[in-house]
């Protein structure tokens, strides 16, 4: 290859490159089109496979893509050549070995292009070369182009990802102000958050039972926490009065679907979404609920299925003017009404996502946790191949805990599938701000059980769960600067700490059921 052959093959790869990052930020999809560039130049003599590795802010590097090898989850590659102990990004390409290990005794010999980005290091991009291999003058300078050519490109994968947070945390905000008027009327009505959690995870099931599409899911997310919004337009009187309502009382109560609907107008699809559920939440199937007497499919998809999410949730819980009823008598009244107060095919709905019902019910509870208690959900078909599987050696005695540990388990795993099949960092941040929200409510929970019961080690624990939440909330923050490095590590970390913590501090909680 003379310079001019050079030159004209990173042009090529930069020009086909570029095309491809408008519609993908996939380093894999860079690495097999540089591959197929560099296969026509034998005289390179470089093998058919790759990886990039980019550095976190702690000096540790992540296998983030790869040509022609496992990606990081099997690899038994390790990066151990001398490069890759050291935070300082070379500002030259590299030749170095990797160590002989067990599993890989012949040590890798390894081409290292330097990434860098206005004069930060971002990482290598790695090519694997003959042992012995020598670079020309002329190959030396075409792989110092190709590693600033392969730097841009990284570049604009990264800037594309980081433009894709920035787009979810704008929709965020609004359904986050969206999500506190909804809690906020809630906690007019002597409800909790955890109420509204329930209410949302139910119509989340009842929706998935049902097949409706996940946009349509996303809008129920979202919307659901707004059902009873109007409440905040109801008098105290009324709406906190502790025994049955009068007539009159009633019919002022009812009012609160017609504010809802005055306080959410606007066109927007969310709005328009929250101000159905708000509206039409307690119409009634046959035509007899309120406020418009709407009957059957008159009445919008998403509001039914928040009527039966919001009454399995009322009927269960209990409440200062009332008791609660078993799980079994809501059940069975909700199947009941089948036809009556509720659609036949939300209800069917209901039923088939019952195992689910029942255990977000246990997963965002508003008393005190027992550790006696003895769970008797119904098995929940778990997840095949499970990136870290949930093992009964982990069970710590307490089964609400234990549960609340498999839901963990689920979000991380969730978070591993998304990262593994290249669905991008929007759906990162979406999960792993998931996570940090439900990480929270198991925090509380397991902290106000520790503290009914004067658990010892409590300080401990408190000082554990705090520093989880900076290190997510740390990761979050990342994202925004190297989201294909961030998710890497934040997946790393919690399975390691998840493990650990459960293993080493939350197995000693079993003495709280010895009290």
């Amino acid at each position: 290859m003379n310079k001019e052959e050079g030159m004209l093959a990173i042009s090529k790869l930069v020009f086909e490159l570029t095309i491809t990052s408008t519609t993908t930020a996939d380093l894999d999809i860079l690495l097999q089109r540089l591959f197929s560039i560099l296969d026509s130049y034998y005289d390179l003599q470089l093998e058919a496979r790759g990886a990039i590795l980019l550095l976190n802010p702690r000096g540790r590097y992540f296998q983030v893509a790869q040509f022609g090898m496992d990606p990081a989850w099997t690899n038994k590659m390790r990066w151990d050549a001398p490069a890759f102990t050291r935070p300082h990004i070379s500002a030259h390409c590299l030749l170095q070995d990797s160590l002989p290990s067990l599993e890989l005794p012949t040590p890798a010999h390894m081409l290292l292009l330097p990434l860098h980005i206005e004069g930060k290091g971002l990482g290598y991009t790695v090519l694997f070369v003959p042992e012995n291999y020598l670079m020309s003058e002329t190959h030396c300078e075409f792989m110092e182009d190709l590693a600033r050519a392969l730097s841009s490109l990284v570049n604009r994968a990264l800037t594309n990802e980081i433009l894709r947070i920035r787009k979810l945390e704008l929709e965020e905000s609004r359904a986050d102000v969206i999500r506190s008027l909804g809690v906020a009327s809630e906690y007019r009505d002597n409800e909790t958050g955890l109420h509204i959690m329930r209410m949302t995870n139910f119509a989340q099931a009842i929706a998935k039972s049902l097949g409706i599409p996940d946009a349509q899911r996303e809008l129920l997310y979202i919307a659901a926490p707004m059902h009873d919004v109007g409440k905040i337009g109801i008098a105290d009187a009324v709406l906190l009065k502790p025994g049955k309502l009068t007539p009159e009382e009633f019919t002022i109560m009812k009012t609160h679907t017609d504010i809802g609907v005055t306080i959410l107008e606007g066109k927007d699809e969310l709005i328009a979404a929250a101000r159905d559920i708000a509206g039409c939440h307690h119409e009634r199937w046959d035509g007899n609920g309120y406020p418009n007497g709407l009957v059957a499919e008159q009445i919008p998809l998403l509001a039914r299925i928040c009527a039966v999410a919001d009454v399995f949730d009322a009927l269960t819980s209990s409440r200062p003017y009332k008791t609660a009823w078993t799980v079994e008598d809501a059940y069975n009244w909700v199947i009941s009404e089948s036809g009556k107060h509720f659609d036949p095919a939300v209800v069917a709905a209901f039923d088939a996502a019952m195992p689910d019902i029942l255990r977000i019910r246990e997963l965002y509870r508003d008393d005190i946790i027992d550790p006696k208690q003895v769970l008797t959900l119904p098995p929940i078909r778990r997840r095949e191949n499970a990136w870290i599987p949930w093992d009964e050696k982990l069970s710590i005695g307490i089964d609400v805990i234990d549960e609340h540990h498999r839901y963990l388990f689920d979000l991380i795993n969730d978070l591993y599938e998304v990262v593994a099949n290249k669905r991008g960092a929007r759906e990162v941040a979406r999960l792993i701000k998931s996570l940090d929200a439900y990480a929270k409510i198991h925090f509380r929970a397991e902290e106000q059980m520790m503290n009914h019961y004067a658990y010892t080690r409590i300080d401990r624990q408190l000082s554990q769960h705090h520093a989880f939440e900076e290190k997510i909330a740390e990761f979050y923050e990342e994202l925004h600067d190297n989201p294909f490095v961030a998710q890497f590590d934040a997946l790393a970390y919690l399975r390691e700490w998840l493990i650990h913590h459960i293993l080493v501090e939350d197995i000693q909680l079993v003495e709280l059921t010895r009290k």
